[in-house]
């Protein structure tokens, strides 16, 4: 008989496979005493597995994927940092030795006590970093036990593939899990806003989330389906259900290469609308991708890469190097995002003092204003870059117009620094912003004063405006990007760029998605910013659109006050392209 389970798709596609069932983070700890003889060798033990971690982290981080965001790789390398850290290592060894607690006893009652004092801090921000304890004492106890997650190879052609069911899955699981093959992830923890979605998708892995109780009902070798655009799994299915979702591969697979035809197509609606249709990239190699998906230039190229993972800042030579090798590999605009990190990361020598809540603190445009050394640098670098390409620079988590005034006066500095050193630059360079911050939404007429340009990132701009942390799997269900305030401020950015004769774009996660293709078009947004991998579905549902009908239909819905009226012509709406 089939079981049918459902939860929450976090990554699209059907995969077919067998069940195959992992210890997360829930795992039995043996407890015993050993020999005073035997103190050494165990305290040895302990030393091997950690360092069997760390090798093994470190390997998963150089096979990140180059679409990755950019908090992938700063997840791995904290878990690095704590694996590094005194706290753990050395108390773990003086536990072994003073109590003769067996390695996986004496890891296990560091870790509660580590856990404990998270619990107690009275920061939200800092309670939910006892994840990272949890997650980085696992990864050691499992290496202890000997229940790694490898995943035995079939010589047999038609062997199913494996479907990994787990409490939890961390990024650096999944790299290595993707690496060994998998089909599909079904957890039953998880948001669809959480870092493993989000690589996920990056990957193109079938996913779901929040299955309850997924390892209890699947059964180790079973055959299941998964669907991760409906959240479905369909355990012990009958022919014919295998067989519908075999045509439905086959229909996925025929409609991803439709899609590829539309490469050398132009966004344009049924109605005339022009959209341009620009990708976002990490890496400068990533350009390639961009343009194989017929991108017409880059909406966001993220400069963090330069900074992370190393002990000094990256120079002016290295970071122009970069900046020239995107711009000769794009035919079309290149929007490069200044440095955007916090003071939860160290950036070379430039580390600041450690904030209770990094994503509200010294960060971004905050940190290079501050740090102006270290931003005169890479201005130097993308003036400098800006000779050979049509290149724009972006200021991330602007919120006043005293940043924008601050950031021209160095720019205007540096021009005159280039000048005196006989070095080439374009002095109409466009400088414009991120809209991030609410702040900057509500006051987007004043700042497109000091802007050439404005473009949205909706990822932080909902969790600001809604109070929430995107990533936090317990309150996940609150991230809503049709919330009327979002909209709101959205739809105001969108009116004042046009107001001011400026571009406006939108480089956050939701103008990958098709199912808002047709709310923002109606809003007036006529520049998308996305992963390559969403370009030619988000381009296929503008060319099929009347944005003179969705503007008025948009128009009626954002005046609706009944909140079931709202919510239901919404979700109409964003279905009529998503189909």
């Amino acid at each position: 008989m089939s079981l049918w389970l459902a939860a929450i798709g976090v990554s699209r596609g059907v995969a077919i496979g067998a069940v195959h069932r992992v210890h997360g983070t829930d795992l039995d700890i043996p407890e015993y005493h050993v020999e005073s003889n035997a103190v050494d060798a165990e305290v040895a033990r302990f030393e091997t597995a950690l360092d069997d971690a760390r090798g093994q982290l470190a390997a998963i981080r150089e096979q990140i994927p180059a679409n990755a965001p950019a908090e992938i790789g700063a997840f791995i390398e904290t878990h690095l940092l704590m694996m590094q850290d005194s706290t753990l290592t050395d108390t773990v060894a003086a536990l072994i030795r003073e109590h003769r607690y067996n390695a996986e006893w004496a890891l296990k009652r560091q870790a509660e006590h580590l856990t404990a004092m998270f619990d107690q801090m009275d920061d939200s921000y800092l309670r939910t970093r006892r994840d990272d304890v949890v997650h980085v004492t696992a990864r050691i106890q499992r290496i202890l036990l000997k229940q790694e997650r490898s995943i035995e190879t079939h010589a047999e052609d038609d062997a199913p593939p494996p479907v990994i069911v787990a409490d939890e899955l961390t990024p650096a699981d999944i790299i290595l899990l993707h690496q060994q093959g998998v089909a599909a992830f079904v957890t039953e923890h998880g948001g669809p806003l959480s870092h493993s979605a989000i690589l996920a998708r990056s990957l193109r892995i079938p996913a779901i989330v929040g299955m309850h109780n997924a390892r209890r009902m699947l059964l180790d070798d079973e055959t299941v389906i998964v669907d991760g655009e409906a959240g479905h799994v369909l355990a012990g299915p009958d022919e014919a259900a295998l067989e519908f979702y075999r045509h439905r591969q086959k229909r996925d697979e025929r409609y991803r290469r439709m899609l590829g035809m539309l490469k050398d197509e132009t966004a344009v609606s049924t109605d005339g609308v022009r959209v341009r249709m620009l990708a976002n990239v990490e890496l400068p190699d990533d350009s390639k991708d961009a343009a194989d998906v017929g991108a017409e230039g880059i909406g966001l190229y993220r400069t963090e890469f330069l900074y992370m993972n190393r002990e000094e800042t990256p120079g002016e030579e290295e970071q122009l190097a970069a900046y020239r090798r995107v711009l000769r590999s794009v035919d079309g605009p290149v929007t490069i995002r200044t440095l955007d990190l916090g003071a939860d990361k160290t950036i070379g020598r430039a580390t600041t003092k450690t904030s209770s809540n990094p994503a509200l603190g010294l960060r971004a445009i905050r940190l290079c204003l501050k740090e102006t050394d270290l931003f005169r640098t890479q201005l130097r670098a993308l003036l400098r870059a800006s000779a050979e390409g049509d290149l724009q620079i972006m200021l991330p988590m602007v919120s006043n117009i005293q940043e924008l005034r601050q950031t021209r006066h160095l720019i205007g500095e540096v021009m005159e620094e280039l000048k005196r050193d006989g070095l080439d630059f374009d002095a109409q360079l466009p400088v414009g912003a991120m809209i991030e911050v609410p702040a900057a939404a509500l006051s987007a007429p004043l700042l497109a004063r000091y802007c050439d340009f404005f473009s949205i990132g909706t990822n932080d701009l909902i969790q600001y405006t809604l109070a929430m942390d995107r990533i936090d799997d317990e309150i996940n269900y609150l991230y809503d990007p049709l919330h009327p305030a979002v909209l709101q401020l959205i739809r105001m950015t969108i009116e004042a760029g046009d107001a001011a004769g400026i571009p406006v774009s939108m480089c956050g996660e939701m103008a990958s998605d098709k199912r808002y293709t047709a709310l923002l078009l109606g809003l007036g947004l006529t520049e998308f910013s996305m992963h390559p991998a969403s370009v030619l579905e988000v381009k296929r549902a503008i060319m099929s659109a009347d944005v003179g009908a969705l503007k008025a239909r948009t128009g009626e819905i954002l005046a609706l006050t009944d909140a079931h009226a709202y919510r239901d012509a919404l979700d109409t709406l964003s279905q009529q392209l998503a189909g």
